[in-house]
């Protein structure tokens, strides 16, 4: 009778294996973590996902934020990240993308890694908007819980960008809001070779 109570015991009993040497659950979810980062700290992946309250080298602003940006500082330039598809030197659009009034739409460079062509085209055209003026106010977007414009506006402050703005919670919580939009057009790269996008 006791062996046969013994054997229920084991077969009931929840059982464990013991856990890998060095290695914890805390252990492993850092090690997770990390490869969500490049070496150089851009998130490279699920960029929709919770985001931080900060990025280095900017102001987070929200949606009354940046209303009152906009009436304050007509050469505030806006940059909307969102992504696009782009292949044999075309954006392929769907449907239309409303965007923040005056917003200049650059797909695709809010990507953790990004390749030599794409880096150009975010920097020369951030460039050519606020006329090689580093000082000027820039304000960063895509939609809320989103990487990609967390990555942009670092990007823009670890090239010398001083004024930097970003508005975490997208286009999505100004539409929620009430808030005025208009239909963009991506700026079109102008590459010497053809990379191509996906949406992400």
């Amino acid at each position: 009778m006791l062996r046969h109570l013994i054997a229920v015991a084991l077969i009931v009993a929840p059982f464990s294996l013991p856990a890998e040497p060095g290695r914890s659950v805390t252990g492993q979810s850092q090690q997770s973590d990390a490869a969500l980062f490049s070496d150089q700290g851009y998130r490279i992946d699920r960029y929709r996902s919770p985001t931080p309250a900060t990025v280095a080298g900017a102001t987070t602003v929200s949606t009354a934020d940046l209303e009152r940006l906009m009436d304050q500082h007509p050469d505030l330039v806006i940059i909307d990240v969102i992504n696009l598809e782009y292949r044999h030197g075309r954006f392929l659009e769907d449907k239309p993308h409303l965007a923040v009034p005056g917003a200049h739409w650059l797909p695709n460079t809010g990507r953790g890694q990004l390749d030599e062509p794409w880096l150009s085209y975010l920097l020369d055209n951030v460039q050519a908007l606020t006329e090689g003026n580093r000082d000027r106010p820039v304000a960063v977007l895509c939609k809320s819980d989103c990487w990609l414009s967390w990555n942009a506006t670092r990007r823009l402050a670890d090239h010398g960008y001083r004024q930097l703005f970003w508005y975490k919670d997208g286009i999505d919580s100004w539409q929620n809001a009430g808030m005025p939009t208009e239909p963009a057009q991506p700026v079109m790269p102008r590459f010497d070779i053809n990379p191509t996008a996906s949406e992400g």
